[in-house]
């Protein structure tokens, strides 16, 4: 058993804390649970106790839950009453034992580490009295409990948890075997635990897990191939003990006699492995440390994160053999949003690299590398993820410049698997690969791999190897120059940048990438637009499994019609029967969030693929916000936000939220497409303030990048109402312009937002302009909204009205662009610059600026000065003042439109200003141009 506390602890009943901490929640009403129930039973005989407590459970659920959280936490401290407690337990609750459950599940994914000693001892016989009772939902709770037997940690207490489950598995084998998952998720447990039972003082464990693991095998073998092919990879890693020999030897050359329906090991290695296996060999805390360091962390700022990590779990000899636990999970099960691939949040493969900087094994290196690159050995693009093969190629590409050793280890390792992993498969390997880095390149992880597997920095021979290995990828598309390291073109895969040479997996800062510029074969440079990256999604049925039994009956059964159901409009109507019990007034609100863990993964599906339909009629509208989600939106549309129903619908799609980030850029869609959502837009406001981010600036922001991400013909549908609608919040935002020009071209732009907009008089150009002048003036596709004749126009002329310093840096930069634009366009005359208006609007222009602007420009403005003369041929012009340069050529022409009348009194008079001498003009269609 572990040791006791330290001193100075203050040691409350359930949990260990100290002084500092505060009280925790759990435990305070699991306190007044018991103070509930032992009230009830004070002063009484047993069966009068018992009586007195099957009255009190009957009066309400709440009264039910209760005594039934009070018996459990008497029977978690207090050791001599538990036999007694949990008798009681089984006599007065009403659900199956179903609030236990749902609280033991809560205590092991967050409080085991913090459980008294006698607590946490108590809790795992509570666990062997349930799967003893056999108690629905007990195999939950059980594979649970594995979780937290952690990989490479051969500590007391943590073999002792290994020991207490086994033997739980071991004595109730009857019981397993009638859960195929169980079955699975145990086999893959131990088959990993047994490597680290290698010690002579383990050695009696470990044969009673090899015992238990052969027996499952040969028995159930089609229930355990549900694994996928990582049974492989464990098998391969104790294919030395006898037992595990036989069995290896049963699975190459005899499948039949393990199952009628197993064909062979190429089956097996053909079979993905499902994401729960390979999250189930970390501890919860583990899982929660990284999934925190690849979702919060700034790549730069991970060292503290990193050592920590390292302290913790990595510390000991034992722990090498975790990294390969660690490495497959972030491989196979941390998939991040498109929107934190194109953060600056640590990226994966960084942290893979910094985990292979850290095995001090020669074995421990070589099984770290083999789970990296475990899914490309028999890699198919229909079946499997881009997102499990990505790391690998990353992790190779950004340690080249400042760790050129472990891009050439794993380089050679790549090659070296091959013939080595299986020979008799040693074409199908090398097909896995060739598919694996054929898919690299066609979703522009890396535009080409020749400047990777060809470089100067790996030795000759692994140069030469790579290239008998794969001649396809090493062929440069540019000339023989100096090799130098590409930065890869999607942003959302590749978006760091390393500028240090050493350090690259603890602090180096962060940076995005710029675009991607390549030779191509006739030398040229090619520019490469961000091509958004999705991941090949997989269909797999919903598993809510580890929370449908935390509902109560009335949820539950609801839940498993809308598992069950198939059709839209009968899920609709499930939907809304959950929504009115959510609104009923003696609703649990602690199942809010499991029930939105349920609605998240049964509606995973509706947040995959185009929202906006098609053709974008009233009857196309309607139908696409027809879904099951959106009868919550409904619902909330229309309540008043005073209805104390209004408040609870809000906090499960904030609940939702957090579980599927999608669902803020769906809720907009809706209350821009749906009729009955008119004039609603305000609501989303509400939800905003709801979430966990509690502010509308941040949360309009990050949904706007997951729509930027995932549908660019969503983000241009919702562009105008987000401007209309949070002006406060849009006008002034440079970050959500950087999304919308990021992404779409100037047509798209125009249509979509200025001539809604303007014409609707809800944006003043000019006040939009001068707020993003920093932004829109730097990029190449303002140069294509210039094209537009009525922007430029209304943008020259108020800009040249205004006197504001900002403006006339504005008016300053949209003149650049201009002059830029006039270089880049051939045969100007007739083209962009032979429109009356835009030559009119520079006229005016080139009368309000300075002698420095004048010489600057000047060879834009004598296109005006050309459209004056011939003009004049045309027309006769009242003279200007004999002092005036112009005076031969006439007055400037009439206002370009009606703003610019107001004030042609005072263009006038500067008409009649002394101007600066004309410089020679070139001609238009020279060179110079």
């Amino acid at each position: 058993m572990e040791p006791s506390p330290a001193k100075g602890k203050a040691q409350g009943r359930l949990l260990v804390s100290t002084s500092l901490d505060a009280k925790d929640e759990l435990e305070e009403r699991l306190e007044r649970c018991v103070s509930i129930t032992t009230s009830i039973t004070n002063g009484l005989s047993e069966r009068e106790a018992n009586d007195a407590l099957t009255a009190h459970v009957c009066k309400s659920p709440q009264q039910h839950e209760e005594v039934c959280l009070g018996l459990f936490m008497l029977l978690l401290t207090e050791p001599p009453q538990a036999q007694r407690c949990y008798r009681d337990l089984t006599l007065v609750n009403r659900d199956g034992m179903n609030v236990v459950l749902m609280k033991i599940n809560q205590i092991l994914m967050e409080k085991f580490l913090k459980l008294q000693e006698v607590c946490r001892t108590q809790l795992v016989w509570l666990v062997r009295e349930l799967v003893k009772s056999g108690v629905i939902g007990a195999d939950g709770v059980l594979m649970t409990l594995m979780k937290q037997i952690a990989g490479g940690d051969i500590s007391n207490k943590n073999l002792w948890l290994a020991e207490s489950v086994l033997e739980m598995l071991v004595e109730q084998r009857e019981w397993v075997l009638k859960s195929g998952m169980l079955v699975a998720m145990s086999v893959y447990t131990y088959l990993r635990l047994i490597v680290d039972h290698g010690t002579p003082n383990l050695l009696l464990l470990r044969q009673r897990e090899v015992d238990f693991c052969i027996g499952l095998l040969r028995e159930r073998f089609m229930e355990c191939f549900i694994m996928g092919r990582d049974l492989v990879r464990l098998l391969q890693n104790v294919a030395r003990i006898p037992e595990m020999d036989l069995l290896w030897r049963d699975l190459l050359h005899n499948p039949q006699t393990l199952s009628p329906q197993f064909t062979g090991i190429l089956q097996l290695l053909t079979s993905r492995t499902s994401r729960k296996f390979l999250a189930c060999r970390l501890t919860p805390d583990m899982e929660t440390k990284l999934l925190f360091m690849t979702s919060r962390v700034r790549f730069g700022q991970q060292k503290r994160y990193q050592d920590w990590f390292q302290r913790q779990y990595l510390s000991t000899a034992e722990s090498q053999s975790l990294r390969c636990d660690l490495i497959r999970y972030i491989c196979g099960v941390v998939h991040p949003s498109n929107e934190v691939l194109s953060s600056d949040i640590l990226p994966r493969w960084a942290i893979i690299g910094w985990l292979l900087t850290t095995c001090t094994s020669n074995v421990a290196a070589s099984n770290a590398k083999l789970a990296l690159f475990y899914d490309w050995l028999f890699f198919n693009p229909e079946k499997d993820s881009i997102m499990n093969i990505e790391p690998a190629i990353l992790v190779m590409h950004h340690s080249m410049k400042p760790h050129p050793a472990i891009t050439a280890t794993l380089l050679d390792f790549m090659c070296r698997i091959i013939p080595n992993f299986f020979p008799p498969l040693e074409g199908q390997v090398r097909q896995g690969v060739f598919n694996s880095l054929n898919f690299i390149m066609e979703k522009r992880v890396l535009a080409n791999l020749a400047p990777l597997f060809d470089n100067p920095k790996l030795d000759r021979e692994l140069r030469s190897m790579l290239r008998e290995r794969f001649p396809e990828f090493c062929n440069s598309p540019s000339p023989p120059t100096e090799v130098k390291m590409e930065e890869s073109v999607p942003l959302e895969m590749d978006n760091h940048v390393l500028d240090k040479e050493d350090g690259c997996y603890d602090n180096t800062d962060a940076t995005f990438s710029d675009d991607e510029e390549e030779l191509n074969n006739k030398g040229k440079k090619r520019e490469f637009r961000f091509h958004q990256l999705k991941e090949t999604y997989i269909d797999e049925p919903a598993d809510i499994t580890p929370y449908v039994d935390q509902l109560d009956e009335a949820l539950k059964e609801r839940v498993l019609q809308l598992q069950k159901g198939s059709d839209t409009e009968t899920h609709c109507e499930v939907m809304q029967e959950i929504v009115d019990l959510i609104l009923e007034e003696d609703f649990d609100s602690e199942q809010m969030s499991t029930l939105a863990s349920c609605l998240a993964e049964l509606f995973k599906s509706h947040f995959r693929g185009d929202v906006l339909p098609e053709e974008i009629t009233e009857e196309s509208l309607e139908e696409s916000v027809c879904k099951p989600v959106c009868l919550i939106f409904r619902n909330l549309c229309q309540m008043q936000e005073d209805n104390s129903g209004f408040s609870v619908l809000l906090d499960l799609l904030a609940e939702l939220y957090q579980k599927q980030p999608k669902i803020g850029y769906h809720l907009l869609y809706y209350l821009k497409a749906s009729k009955a959502a008119a004039g609603k837009m305000s609501l989303y406001e509400s939800f905003a303030q709801a979430t966990a981010l509690g502010d509308l600036h941040t949360c309009l922001m990050m949904d706007m990048k997951a729509c930027q991400e995932d549908d660019v013909r969503l983000l241009c549908y919702l562009t105008p109402s987000i401007y209309s609608e949070f002006p406060d919040e849009t006008l002034c935002s440079g970050e959500l312009l950087n999304m919308i020009v990021a992404v779409i071209d100037s047509a798209q732009f125009l249509l979509y937002f200025f001539f809604n907009q303007i014409n609707a008089a809800l944006v003043n150009i000019r006040d939009f302009f001068e707020k993003h002048y920093k932004i829109l003036p730097t990029s190449n596709f303002v140069v294509e909204i210039f094209k537009e004749t009525h922007i430029c126009v209304v943008l020259l002329c108020s800009l040249r009205s205004s006197s504001s310093k900002l403006a006339q840096l504005t008016l300053e930069q949209m003149l650049e662009h201009l002059d830029s634009l006039r270089h880049n366009l051939s045969n100007t005359k007739n083209n962009f610059f032979s429109q009356t208006p835009i030559l009119q609007a520079l006229q005016h222009v080139q009368a309000s600026c300075d002698e420095a602007h004048k010489m600057r420009f000047s060879d834009l403005f004598s296109l005006a000065e050309e459209y004056e003369d011939s003009s004049k041929q045309h027309k006769p012009r009242r003279r200007a003042p004999a002092s005036s340069p112009r005076s031969r050529k006439g007055a400037a022409p009439q206002t370009c439109n009606d703003e610019e009348s107001a004030s042609s009194s005072a263009s006038e008079e500067e008409d009649s200003k002394p101007k600066a001498p004309k410089r020679k003009r070139k001609g238009v269609g020279s060179d110079s141009d």
